[in-house]
């Protein structure tokens, strides 16, 4: 079972951290760069004159982008694995059918619990904007994703109005609490590049998760498949 878990995990996790790679530095690293003339100060967004929207952000850095292509690759193998673990419970205690349409599906709920729900409090920063504590911001991140992949586990298995009340209550709280908030609000870098930041992480992130379940519950039911034969020869 292990050996299924990992091989289904690693080759979706790797194909979908690739994509997700080139993605982020067609879409999300030229927006990152920009703001970083604004946090170094070659920038600035008040007191001068208005500076063009489309800057000159200098030659491709190989290293550090293949260092992002590496990372994000680990990323998504990691997310792979829990997904493809939650996957072979929902199978063998609810007889689940896992395979590439239903995969997607998971990789959606991947996504709502990964970055939906703490987005909504925490949303992806650019550098140098104001932020709470760190260690808040991550205990709070922390118990919004387990909070919220409980929920939709409870959505998608739970049984009667009860678990899906508990749903919705776990959906509902880590929002009611609220995520730790800055004192007060600076930054170099202009709202305009925060919101455009946040917009195309979050589509990235989509398209990632959604091809990382595709690819999971690909390779999970190939995989069974080749089981399923082996055993029988």
């Amino acid at each position: 079972m292990f050996s299924k878990i990992f091989t289904s995990a690693l080759f979706a996790g790797f194909l979908a951290g690739l994509i997700a790679a080139a993605l982020q530095l067609v879409f999300v690293e030229p927006v990152l760069l920009h703001a970083e003339l604004y946090e170094g100060g070659t920038l600035v967004h008040f007191g001068a004159e208005a500076v063009s929207a489309h800057q000159d952000l200098g030659p491709f850095d190989m290293v550090r982008n293949g260092l992002s292509v590496l990372f994000m690759a680990l990323v998504y193998v990691a997310y792979a694995l829990a997904l493809v673990a939650f996957m072979s419970i929902a199978q063998d205690r609810h007889g689940a059918t896992i395979d590439g349409r239903h995969g997607i599906l998971w990789g959606i709920a991947g996504f709502v619990t990964v970055h939906m729900a703490p987005a909504f409090g925490l949303p992806p920063e650019l550098p140098g904007v104001a932020a709470a504590d760190l260690l808040q911001r991550q205990i709070w991140w922390g118990c919004t994703v387990v909070a919220t992949g409980a929920a939709l586990w409870l959505v998608a298995f739970g049984k009667g109005p009860v678990a899906w009340g508990i749903a919705v209550l776990l959906l509902l709280a880590p929002q009611v609490i609220g995520a730790p908030e800055p004192d007060v609000f600076i930054g170099p870098v202009p709202p305009e590049l925060g919101s455009h930041f946040a917009s195309r992480a979050l589509g990235v992130g989509l398209a990632a998760w959604v091809l990382t379940g595709l690819f999971a519950g690909h390779f999970w039911q190939r995989e069974t498949a080749s089981g399923a034969a082996r055993a029988a020869a």
